[in-house]
């Protein structure tokens, strides 16, 4: 496997700081390859969860999108990989911190495939789902976002035994959804087992 990038330097001149950004990208170049090259799934996972850490960075937004990383998480999220999904959901969690990203992902569709994740069975997957979904909450994207069935799953998601995903449930229920939506849900929960199961522990 590729080693950790070198730890950067608190004062350093700018050719130093150039060469390190050439480094960065390099290296991340060299993660995405090994990612489409290898076959083994152990491999794949770790170079996914060293690139969804790298996206926790603001410095290295601008590699990641040139790199098309974006694409590359927003594809695992479909695999039938529990923890490629897992690392996919992570690196765009942190991705869509930045106004750019957050537009990106919005317009790939990317609200539809983090809904669907709230169905996996990963707590830490699901959970990753919910701050995704509320950091991608816009004007534009509310009403998908805040749609009855997703409404109805963080109803029972508030009812977890897992405190981060009910916190988290709750503060998306108080603050993303008006009361209306809440009660048309809890209706909805009264009449129907159907919908998105709870994640095992």
């Amino acid at each position: 496997m590729l080693a950790m990038p070198y730890p950067e330097r608190s004062i350093m001149s700018q050719k130093q700081q150039d060469l390190l950004g050439l480094g960065r990208l390099e290296y991340l170049q060299a993660l995405v390859t090994e990612f489409q090259v290898t076959e083994s799934s152990e491999a794949k996972e770790q170079v996914l969860a060293n690139l969804a850490n790298f996206a926790y960075d603001p410095k290295n937004y601008d590699y990641l999108r040139q790199l098309k990383v974006l694409d590359l998480f927003l594809d695992m999220l479909t695999e039938d990989n529990d923890t490629l999904v897992e690392f996919a959901l992570g690196g765009l969690c942190n991705l869509c911190l930045d106004k750019v990203n957050k537009d990106y992902i919005l317009e790939a569709d990317g609200v539809a495939a983090v809904i669907n994740c709230l169905s996996c069975s990963n707590e830490e997957t699901v959970v990753s789902a919910v701050t995704t979904l509320m950091y991608l909450t816009t004007p534009q994207s509310r009403q998908q976002i805040t749609a009855l069935p997703v409404v109805e799953c963080m109803l029972r998601f508030s009812l977890s035994a897992n405190r981060r995903l009910s916190n988290l449930a709750t503060i998306f229920l108080e603050d993303y959804c008006s009361p209306l939506q809440v009660e048309e849900a809890r209706n909805l929960t009264k009449h129907t087992a159907l919908g998105i199961p709870l994640p095992k522990n």
